[in-house]
């Protein structure tokens, strides 16, 4: 299992997962003026492994949008996503998320890259499919994370330190039914972690997207049916 050691360091290749409070960040609060707010008001401690904001993603590259690694959703997606974290905390884990809001810049980022020729992370993220086949099955050309209410998430083991991430099957973001949330041919333990998670998230109010275990949706409310393409910052 991958082991993540958690440090407040900021690289000019790279932003390492950044988490605890004593991180200093900036938080959007004005939602009058600003539809989405930082995760971080209602959960200040929730790890963040943003990808995309760094080359560690399937596109190989920082994608267009995140210029920060935050994690911006509507405010009752936000609290009810605290809820799930404060469960998960009494039991020993945590959540880490991978994405959040995604603007609509990155969306079309995405889709310039399944065009080009790159293969470079075939054998990491696509090993037994054709990087043709991964639009529109895999890669959407229109996201309802633009929409702010949708996310990525993992599951950590924190009951000894340094917190360890749990085997899930796959990775984040792999392309291929290995990903599907009741793919069938999972450890028992594998099978036990993605449980866990899925038990957690849904009982805030998250749905899960049955082909990738770590996507899921807030629908326990109503929120504006709006996609939006303001960058992260």
């Amino acid at each position: 299992m991958r082991v993540f050691k958690y440090r407040f360091v900021r690289l000019a290749s790279a932003l390492l997962i950044v988490p605890l409070s004593a991180c200093a960040h900036h938080a959007i609060t004005n939602t009058e003026s600003f539809p989405l707010v930082d995760a971080r008001i209602a959960s200040p401690e929730i790890y963040l492994d943003m990808r995309y904001a760094t080359e560690n993603n399937f596109t190989g590259k920082k994608v267009a949008g995140y210029e920060a690694a935050k994690c911006l959703l509507h405010k009752p997606v936000a609290e009810a996503l605290a809820k799930v974290e404060q469960g998960l905390n009494a039991s020993g884990y945590a959540l880490v998320l991978f994405d959040c809001y995604r603007p609509t810049i990155a969306v079309d980022d995405f889709m310039r890259w399944a065009k080009n020729s790159d293969t470079s992370t075939k054998a990491e993220y696509y090993p037994n499919l054709y990087k043709s086949d991964l639009v529109p099955e895999y890669i959407a050309e229109k996201s309802g994370h633009s929409k702010g209410a949708t996310l990525d998430a993992g599951l950590l083991d924190c009951r000894s330190k340094p917190c360890i991430a749990l085997d899930m099957g796959t990775s984040f973001d792999f392309f291929g039914i290995q990903a599907n949330t009741d793919y069938p041919n999972l450890t028992d333990q594998q099978s036990k972690n993605r449980l866990l998670l899925l038990d957690a998230m849904q009982a805030q109010g998250f749905v899960n997207y049955s082909m990738e275990w770590w996507h899921f949706t807030w629908k326990a409310g109503v929120l504006p049916d709006q996609a939006y393409s303001f960058p992260i910052q």
